[in-house]
């Protein structure tokens, strides 16, 4: 192991002292840059692109999904209206993605309750317990009965959304580009017969160099 003469460890002083005293602006050079943040038009395509499913896709799905509902028969026809749950329970995803199904299909609720103006009512099966606490709560005594008086039993539902996600990737090993075919089912279960009363499809094909990372 070499031995350092006291010349070299005076030189190695000094240079640790000069990188310690050098200026803040030279320092902060070192640091990466960041850059402003913009906000972007939901539907518009992102300014990161990649080959999986980005904000204008789920916009145009969603949006496409709960209009064609609007005109099925079974849901607009009746005199009573019916009850719908739409939720990521029973939305599977089969795909080689990660993905927020909740994004799609509460885009989907929102529009639907809105636009259908009171044709249909939604059941909020997720918060089945919240209710269940607060009837037990009513049972007990403990709160009063509200304003909208008892039931027997929560609502049961008529119909549920329900479908899958799937993709097929074809990677090209030489050059790294890589192309995905997305393809999303949608389909209206009675939950009575079990029969599919409404059904769509919504596609789309990428391709990238798959470099892109999807949270």
């Amino acid at each position: 192991m070499p031995v350092l003469t006291k010349t070299t460890t005076l030189a190695l002083a000094a240079l640790l002292a000069l990188g310690l005293a050098a200026p803040a602006s030279a320092k902060e050079k070192l640091k990466p840059q960041g850059s402003a943040t913009v906000y972007r038009d939901t539907a518009s395509p992102d300014g990161v692109k990649g080959i999986g499913t980005e904000s204008q896709d789920i916009v145009s799905m969603a949006d496409a999904m709960y209009r064609d509902l609007l005109n099925v028969p079974e849901l607009m026809n009746r005199p009573t209206p019916p009850r719908i749950i739409v939720d990521p329970k029973y939305f599977r995803n089969e795909s080689s993605e990660i993905i927020d199904k909740a994004l799609i299909t509460d885009r989907i609720r929102v529009n639907l309750l809105r636009a259908a103006q009171g044709r249909m009512r939604f059941i909020g099966r997720e918060y089945a317990n919240a209710v269940a606490e607060e009837r037990e709560l009513k049972d007990a005594g403990a709160v009063d009965v509200g304003t909208t008086g008892r039931t027997r039993a929560q609502a049961g539902a008529d119909y549920r959304l329900v479908g899958r996600i799937g993709t097929r990737d074809a990677i090209d090993t030489r050059t790294g580009q890589t192309s995905r075919f997305s393809q999303y089912t949608f389909e209206l279960l009675d939950m009575e017969y079990g029969e599919i009363i409404w059904s769509n499809l919504y596609e789309f094909k990428k391709e990238n160099r798959d470099d892109v990372v999807y949270r």
